[in-house]
């Protein structure tokens, strides 16, 4: 274990962890902190704005300009704490029983504070292959951020040859994951009085009979597939998340609004599975609901996609961070990452691999455990002797 180098990690994360960069805030102070930081060591940032101008991405490159290199990525936005019971400030970086409590410890503000501790030592190290920072915004909402970046980086004369993105996957190199896409559902009904029901058209009752229809589909999908292997789940997903709707138990609900969500196997057909919700809809739903009201309807806004990727376990990309993490195993996951966006949308072969354990991610008490820091200090250590050689 090098103490040093993990220690200043260790108070690089307490000054991520103090930044609330819940998605719903503006992230400029955690963003400005670290371009302070960078600077300092001789290392300059561009920075890459939302449009609103209240939220940035930060890309910056140490050593050599004219070469591709290796791209180390983060988001630097955590989900809420609210409602959450924590045993202490979210925001407080807590060190107990070898663990490092706090929002984003693990999911991912870990894994960019050991990118910031060994930034120096990539600066002083004549890299012979340089190594980009990238870090975006707003990856637990919309992925919007990553998608600015992008926009940046294929504007580059020359951009990175690969991107290593370090989510929590407990240092285990990731070569795949599944897509995903989101759906905002608007049920509008036809409100009366409760004890004339049957002329009223009840919204929260026709979303839950398309709600019903999706879960029948989730359990066909659990039943006959397809399966793939090598996935913690190996099939496709579908759950509704939220939903909310009516006024008073006296009145007919004239609206619900719900969202749903896929996890889909990589390469499944998107379009297929979107036209037999609507088809149900279309069919089976609306001509009931417009039997009583015309204007009753349901309508269907996408509010995320996240492309899935799949590298083939031999690839150069895959032996490389096998490599750095020293383990000759590799897996894929269910959940969603940056990774599918730089693969398809910049065309930069990605994979994943990040200190901590997703279990442990987006729930109170959320935690890194110090061995996980320390066996990414020395994937870090491999990097800085692989770019220092070649």
């Amino acid at each position: 274990m090098n103490t040093d180098i993990l220690n200043t990690s260790c108070e690089i994360l307490s000054k991520l962890i103090s930044f609330d960069t819940t998605s719903r805030n503006s992230n400029l102070g955690i963003v400005d902190w670290i371009e302070g930081y960078l600077a300092d060591i001789g290392v300059q940032s561009t920075i890459v704005r939302d449009e609103k101008m209240d939220k940035a991405n930060l890309y910056a490159t140490i050593g050599p300009k004219d070469k591709p290199g290796i791209m180390l990525s983060g988001h630097l936005d955590v989900v809420p704490v609210d409602g959450q019971e924590w045993s202490s400030d979210p925001f407080d970086l807590i060190s107990r029983d070898d663990k490092l409590f706090g929002r984003g410890t693990c999911d991912m503000k870990g894994f960019i504070a050991i990118c910031l501790a060994y930034a120096p030592l990539f600066h002083q190290a004549n890299l012979k292959t340089p190594i980009h920072l990238a870090f975006t915004y707003d990856e637990e909402v919309t992925c919007a951020g990553a998608l600015t970046l992008i926009e940046a980086i294929n504007s580059f004369p020359i951009k990175p040859a690969m991107c290593i993105v370090g989510e929590p996957t407990g240092m285990q190199v990731v070569t795949g994951h599944k897509s995903g896409f989101a759906l905002l559902t608007t049920v509008t009904g036809f409100e009366t009085h409760s004890s004339l029901a049957p002329q009223g058209v009840n919204a929260i009752e026709y979303a839950c009979e398309l709600i019903v229809f999706l879960r029948s589909m989730a359990r066909n999908f659990e039943e006959n597939g397809p399966f793939a292997e090598g996935y913690d789940i190996g099939f496709n997903t579908v759950q509704t998340g939220l939903i909310k709707g009516g006024s008073a138990l006296n009145i007919v609900p004239r609206e619900c609004i719900f969202e749903f969500e896929f996890r889909l196997l990589p390469d499944y057909d998107v379009a297929a599975l979107r036209k037999q919700i609507d088809t149900f809809i279309e069919n089976v739903l609306e001509p009931k609901m417009k039997a009583i009201h015309s204007e009753a309807g349901i309508k269907l806004e996408e509010t995320l996609y996240m492309p899935g990727f799949e590298l083939d376990p031999g690839d150069d990309v895959i032996a490389f961070v096998r490599a750095l993490a020293a383990r000759n195993d590799d897996i894929k996951v269910a959940y969603q990452t940056e990774a599918g966006l730089f693969a398809q949308n910049a065309n930069i072969p990605s994979a994943i691999c990040g200190p901590g354990h997703i279990s442990q991610a987006h729930k109170p008490d959320e935690y890194v455990s110090i061995d996980q820091l320390d066996k990414c200090c020395q994937f870090m250590s491999r990097l800085l002797d692989r770019t220092s050689r070649q």
